[in-house]
């Protein structure tokens, strides 16, 4: 039986429905072209925002139809055992089908999917929505042949390669669960995930690749099966070409080409709205695992919503987020957002700089055509400071289709987003904020609702319709307009947002709902205007508590960075008699600098005091070669903060390079700070 033919309506029947208003036109692919005109001539951010709190059920119901569903839902929100609520209850759908298969019933198989651009292998590969349904659908054969059912999982350890987007939409094909973590996690991390998620099939490839060298996933994979006594009944294994074939264990692995060699296509299996389509392990997860759990039925009708009405993407325009698969944006904007509305998404095998230089950014969006990107401040502050002139951005301009850079996964600070914005040629440069959990934009400047794109310096936009923002003091009072306060989210949370914790439903309430009754915490701390826009300042148990005075970490370090002479910073707390807690700044200098330190510290003093005041005691400062990030570009300043007091701490398994902690160590010895040096725990490998 053809799936696409039998179990879901065809196009010309959806249009003809009175449940369905999903239209077609030449120029359009797979969207309600109606719906997108209103949105885009008369209905204001105002007016939706208004409706998406006050008339929940009715909002999304309408935004619901632009998805195409094999049985519709009977009910559009069950709130009636809060904090689980659950959307368009017994609703059946299939989002690879969405994703994939009606675009290409529409007639547009040759539109390009994915354009797979690695300039660490001198790669560029652009797949068709065709192509890309052919290898989807016979590599869920191939999950099928080694036992993967409908909600079974299927955990994806790869590198940033086409591989790894075929096996997550196959997974989905059959009604599986993925559980993609990050390539290049040692092996006891992975092996923690693996007997946690207990897939019937992991998915991997013989080797992920850096700049000058390549990462052996293979041995890692082996050494996770062997620390834990959970065992998949297969391993598929993507050898890839070029590079040194990986070993197989014939009782436990399979080669991924050889498979498909075999393979057969097999048709779309619908599953509930509620059924999850992935789990997704925080970045910070250590110990106890901690995997959100994402419904199918909401992520895929906030995702296609959200890339016009957010983003301002049509249909068939170019879209580029430069994250990693491994974390929710590669999830939500690399692979399933961008290919439900029928975008051209690009997947970057590459880094900011170095792939070959800080230019590599503006040539691929030149390359490529690119209407709008996503990335994180801290690539756009690697290429700033390789390139404070963006010397190298030049030659690719004009960039003739380009409309808007948003950023998310931390602060951005006021001198990155001028610098972007000079380098872009006054493009919009839109912050916005969210989270693992929420899997979507929390606050934004939504560009498809007619919002200003000049929204107040310093901050991520309004709150997205769906989201109830609201800032809070510690009695669970409303703060006032600027005033530093929790954000938390009045529930019941939208649609797209996580359900539960895998295996986990105490954690999850005790976690996010216990602190503040009624609301989602989202252990992020900021404010709000009176104009109701919304600025992040820092996670929670990142407010340092100055004798009494309440400062945010993302405010000190947007004053440092006022400074000429750096090109980052980070802030943390460290115990004080006196004041309970005073700030110690960590400054990463712009290439070139050869001022004496004691110069830059004075400058930096002098931009803290100008711009927070002198309640701030901002006087200890060091200078490192570069901060700790995590791979998805958070600072680990929870790791900073122990180290500088003392106190035991871990390194994260998911920093991107551990080395730089000895550097810090040396740093803080010198000012006097620590002098116990054998009270870390490093990850795995060091």
């Amino acid at each position: 039986m053809n799936f696409s033919k039998h179990i879901f309506p065809s196009i010309k029947q959806l249009s003809r429905s009175n449940n369905y208003r999903i239209g077609y036109r030449l120029d359009r692919i797979s969207c309600t072209c109606d719906l997108h005109h209103r949105f885009f001539a008369s209905k204001a951010y105002d007016d939706n925002f208004s409706r998406s709190i006050n008339s929940p059920e009715d909002f999304w119901a309408e935004q619901a139809e632009q998805i195409v569903w094999h049985k519709k839902w009977d009910k559009v929100l069950d709130n009636s055992n809060p904090p689980f609520s659950r959307w368009f209850v017994g609703g059946e759908l299939n989002t690879c089908y969405n994703a994939v298969d009606r675009h290409v019933e529409a007639g547009n198989g040759e539109q390009v999917a994915i354009i797979y651009d690695s300039p660490i292998t001198k790669q560029v590969q652009h797949i068709t929505y065709k192509e890309l349904l052919d290898e989807v659908s016979k590599f869920a054969s191939v999950l099928r042949k080694y036992g993967v059912e409908k909600g079974d999982r299927v955990l994806i350890y790869m590198p940033m390669i086409p591989q790894a987007v075929i096996a997550m939409l196959a997974s989905a094909r059959i009604g599986a669960i993925h559980s993609l973590v990050f390539g290049g996690f040692a092996a006891k991390e992975l092996g923690t995930r693996i007997d946690h998620a207990k897939p019937k099939v992991v998915v991997s490839a013989s080797c992920g690749v850096e700049p000058g060298k390549s990462v052996p996933y293979k041995p890692m994979l082996d050494g996770a099966l062997s620390s834990i006594d959970f065992k998949p009944n297969k391993c598929v294994i993507y050898n890839r070409p070029g590079f040194q074939i990986a070993a197989l264990n014939h009782k436990m692995d399979v080669d991924w080409q050889l498979e498909m060699l075999e393979a057969s296509p097999v048709d779309c299996v619908p599953v509930l709205a509620t059924d999850p389509i992935y789990i997704l392990y925080t970045s910070g997860t250590t110990g106890l695992p901690k995997a959100v759990v994402r419904p199918s039925g909401g992520h895929a009708v906030v995702l296609k919503w959200s890339m016009w009405n957010i983003y301002g993407l049509k249909p068939k325009d170019v879209w580029w987020a430069a994250s990693d698969l491994g974390w929710v944006v590669g999830h939500s904007y690399i692979a399933y957002a961008p290919l439900l509305n029928g975008n051209t998404t690009i997947l970057f095998e590459g880094k900011p700089v170095g792939t070959p230089d800080p230019g590599v950014y503006f040539r691929i969006l030149r390359e490529h055509d690119v209407k709008a990107m996503f990335v994180a401040p801290t690539a756009l502050r690697a290429v700033r400071r390789e390139d404070p002139e963006a010397d190298y951005a030049k030659k690719y301009k004009p960039l003739h289709e380009f409309q808007a850079l948003f950023v998310a996964g931390e602060h951005c600070d006021k001198e990155t987003m001028e610098w972007s914005r000079n380098a872009l040629e006054g493009k919009p440069v839109l912050d916005n904020w969210w989270q693992t959990e929420t899997g979507w934009a929390i606050t934004s400047t939504c560009a498809g609702m007619g919002m200003n794109l000049k929204p107040p310096t310093g901050t991520a936009g309004k709150a997205v319709p769906g989201w109830d923002v609201k800032v809070l003091r510690k009695d669970l009072t409303t703060a006032d307009p600027g005033e530093l306060g929790q954000i938390a989210v009045k529930l019941p949370l939208p649609p797209g947002a996580f359900s539960t914790l895998w295996e986990s439903e105490e954690r999850f309430k005790d976690t996010y709902y216990k602190t503040i009754p009624g609301y989602y915490d989202t252990m992020d701390a900021g404010f709000m205007d009176e104009e109701g826009y919304v600025s992040v300042m820092a996670r929670t148990d990142d407010v340092i508590n100055v004798a009494g005075h309440r400062l945010s970490t993302g405010q000190l370090e947007e004053a440092m960075l006022e400074s000429e002479y750096l090109a980052e910073a980070a802030v943390v707390g460290i115990p004080d008699e006196l004041k309970g807690e005073v700030p110690l700044g960590l400054c990463v200098l712009k290439h070139g600098i050869t001022v004496d330190n004691e110069k830059i510290f004075d400058n930096v003093r002098g931009q803290v005091r100008k711009n927070i005041g002198p309640v701030a005691s901002f006087n200890l400062m060091v200078v490192v070669p570069k901060l700790p990030k995590t791979r998805s570009g958070k600072i680990a300043r929870n790791t900073i903060a122990a180290m500088a007091a003392g106190k035991e701490y871990k390194i994260p398994p998911s920093i991107e390079d551990p080395t730089v902690f000895s550097a810090i160590q040396t740093a803080l010895k010198g000012i006097g700070l620590i002098k116990n040096t054998d009270n870390v725990e490093l990850p795995e490998g060091l």
